[in-house]
């Protein structure tokens, strides 16, 4: 795969450190792979067997529904391989079918914030890996961010909260965008204010302080936050965000079924 995390991934690992010339792609019939090999330096492979070639680890990124048709080429070619693979809802026994001769198999679900070295992933693996094998999870994850292993059994949870958190983030700051626009900003305006809110925020957050401890800082007691967290509280905003982790988790276990 070459598409948007598989080129996160990429530029997480060059910017790491890893030379260019020890890395290859493949896609499938669009440009994504060859616009990935121009832009990064890395080579583009011609099929399964030449990206495997001299290779110790296959990164699997393409969309998950391809899977059974990708299988058949890699199960030959990913034979000794450690087999890395983030596509949602795929478990390590289907991952295992595919990738019948690899080495060892990790599945794992980074987010859309690695492409800038923010991201944090968890993944899980079919068996004890080894030293190098560990250390190469690390590399390749680490690039993008924070990383956790975690059992299998929390997989389709991470991917609702870490995989598509970020989703649900990006439609909260999109309407506070418009509702700025409503009480009169001019577009503009409304999309800067509504962007460094919610990154100013996220660095708040990073110092460790529990959220709900910043959240009564700026809420005086009767004043305008306090005016807007009662609309939140009464529109059960905590619910709505519980069902869509919910939804979201329940979707992953869905995938895997249909694996």
């Amino acid at each position: 795969g070459a598409g948007n995390m598989a080129g996160s991934m990429v530029d997480g690992i060059l910017r790491a450190g890893t030379p260019a010339n020890s890395l290859a792609c493949l896609g499938g019939g669009g440009v994504t792979a060859s616009a990935l090999a121009a832009r990064s330096g890395i080579r583009l492979a011609t099929g399964a067997a030449d990206l495997c070639r001299g290779a110790g680890v296959l990164v699997v990124a393409f969309k998950p529904k391809h899977l059974p048709a990708a299988a058949p080429a890699f199960a030959e070619a990913s034979a000794g391989m450690l087999v890395v693979s983030i596509l949602a809802g795929r478990t390590l026994a289907s991952l295992a079918t595919a990738f019948p001769k690899a080495r060892a198999i990790v599945r794992a679900m980074p987010n859309t914030p690695g492409r800038i070295g923010a991201g944090i992933s968890a993944w899980c693996a079919d068996r004890p890996l080894n030293t190098d094998d560990r250390a190469g999870v690390d590399r390749i994850l680490g690039a993008l961010g924070e990383v956790h292993e975690v059992p299998e059994a929390l997989m389709d949870a991470v991917t609702a909260v870490g995989g598509s958190g970020p989703g649900f983030v990006f439609e909260f700051t999109a309407a506070l965008r418009d509702a700025a626009i409503e009480v009169g900003f001019p577009a503009g305006l409304a999309d800067a204010f509504a962007r460094s809110v919610v990154a100013g925020s996220g660095r708040l957050l990073e110092g460790g302080a529990d959220p709900d401890a910043l959240r009564d800082q700026v809420t005086s007691p009767a004043g305008t936050t306090a005016a807007g967290l009662e609309v939140l509280r009464k529109a059960a905003f905590r619910e709505v965000i519980r069902n869509a982790v919910l939804a979201a988790t329940r979707r992953g276990g869905e995938l895997a079924r249909d694996s």
